[in-house]
C-alpha cells in the first residue's frame, strides 16, 4: 500500500465519524425539540379545555346567582385573557412562559373566587348539571398539571442533550438550537395556603 494512501484513509474516516456525530446530533435535536413543542401544545390544549368549560360553568352559577354580577364578569374577563395569551412553541423563553403564566394565574383565581361564590347557594351545589361541570374543572385541572409536568421532563431531556459534550460544540458550531424554558409554579406557590374556618 502507497504510503501517502494510509494518511488519506485517516482523514477520511475522521471526516465519516464527524459527520455522522454531526448528523446523530442534528437528528436527535429534531426529534426532542419536536417533542418539546407537542409537550407544549398538550399544555395549552389543557387549558383550552379549562376555558371551553368556564361559559357553561359561569351559565349554571348565572341562574342561581344574578347578583354576583362582578364575579361573572371577572371570570369572564379572566378566560378571556387567558386564551389571547398564546406562546409560539418555537419560540418558548422565560419572558413568554411567565406572561403565559400570569393569565393563566389570573383565570384560576377569578375561578376560586366563583366558587367561594357558589359556597353561599346550596341550592346550586345541589344542582346536578353544575356539580358535573365542576367535577370536569377539577379533572382538568388534574389534567394541566399532568401535562405542565410531562412538558417540563421532555424539555429537560432536549436542554440536556444540547448541554451535554460532544453535542454543545456541535450545537455551537450549527447554531440552531436553543434551550427551551420550563414551566414554572407561581411565585409564593410554595407556602401552603392557610385555612381558617
Amino acid at each position: 500500500m502507497k504510503k501517502w494512501l494510509i494518511p488519506l484513509i485517516i482523514v477520511a474516516v475522521i471526516v465519516f465519524a464527524v459527520y455522522k456525530m454531526a448528523v446523530g446530533f442534528y437528528n436527535t435535536s429534531v426529534e426532542l425539540e419536536e417533542n418539546s413543542k407537542t409537550a407544549w401544545s398538550n399544555v395549552e390544549s389543557a387549558y383550552q379545555r379549562r376555558a371551553d368549560l368556564i361559559p357553561n360553568l359561569v351559565s349554571t352559577v348565572k341562574g342561581y346567582a344574578a347578583h354576583e354580577k362582578e364575579t361573572l364578569e371577572g371570570v369572564i374577563k379572566a378566560r378571556s385573557e387567558a386564551t389571547k395569551t398564546t406562546i409560539d412553541p418555537t419560540n418558548l423563553t422565560p419572558e413568554k412562559m411567565a406572561a403565559f403564566q400570569k393569565a393563566q394565574e389570573g383565570l384560576s383565581g377569578a375561578l376560586s373566587r366563583l366558587l367561594v361564590t357558589v359556597e353561599r347557594y346550596p341550592e346550586l351545589k345541589a344542582n346536578q348539571n353544575f356539580l358535573e361541570l365542576q367535577s370536569q374543572l377539577e379533572g382538568t385541572e388534574n389534567r394541566i398539571n399532568v401535562e405542565r409536568n410531562r412538558f417540563n421532563k421532555v424539555v429537560n431531556l432536549y436542554n440536556k442533550h444540547l448541554k451535554k459534550f460532544p453535542n454543545n460544540i456541535l450545537n455551537n458550531f450549527i447554531g440552531n438550537f436553543k434551550e427551551m424554558a420550563r414551566f414554572q409554579s407561581e411565585a409564593g406557590s410554595d407556602v401552603a395556603p392557610k385555612v381558617e374556618f
